[in-house]
């Protein structure tokens, strides 16, 4: 038996900060000629086949309504090198004018929608709206990708995770436990 750990209470407003752990994402979308780009940390995937990925995005958002309206977007995976664009996309408004201008981030077109991906990040989902009945209520959109480009190198790149409170976790570490059991569910 492992080595039991001490733990003290935690304010339960707070526990996102272990349980968003995943990697911080730039929702991109575009309408009617707008476009916007936002930080994700709410994501979950939630089916293999169709793929699907579930996310909340706050009403009050820019993308909320692009999103609404358009029924489509990009998940962009940034890397490390992008951690500056991270902080400024999640900290300003897209009301306040084109972020893509603005930081200088390259819109690539993407197959099979309008939304722009950004050329600068690792990875690029290409997601239509697969069902909304949850986004009056609570905000969550289910997305189902239906294109992916990733870069062939390096193949676990450099994620940002957001821990809350201007805090990013970085992994650094790859560790394989390579089972006939976990190779039969994902070769």
């Amino acid at each position: 038996m492992g080595r039991q750990v001490n733990k003290r209470d935690f304010p339960v407003e707070q526990v996102r900060r272990y349980l968003e752990s995943g990697p911080l994402l730039l929702l991109s979308s575009a309408h009617e000629g707008e476009r916007d780009i936002m930080t994700l940390g709410w994501h979950t995937v939630m089916e293999f086949t169709p793929s699907l990925v579930g996310c909340v995005i706050a009403s009050g958002n820019r993308s909320f309504e692009l999103v609404r309206r358009s029924r489509e977007c990009v998940l962009n995976l940034p890397t490390t090198a992008l951690i500056d664009e991270v902080v400024a996309i999640g900290t300003s408004s897209g009301r306040d004018g084109d972020k893509f201008e603005r930081l200088g981030l390259s819109p690539e077109q993407q197959q099979g929608i309008a939304a722009p991906g950004i050329a600068e990040c690792h990875a690029q989902f290409a997601c239509r709206l697969h069902d909304d009945r949850l986004v009056d209520q609570y905000n969550f959109f289910i997305w189902e990708v239906i294109a992916a480009r990733v870069a062939p190198t390096p193949r676990h790149p450099r994620t940002l995770h957001y821990a809350g409170g201007g805090t990013f976790l970085v992994p650094d570490k790859i560790m394989r436990r390579r089972t006939p059991a976990i190779l039969a569910l994902d070769p």
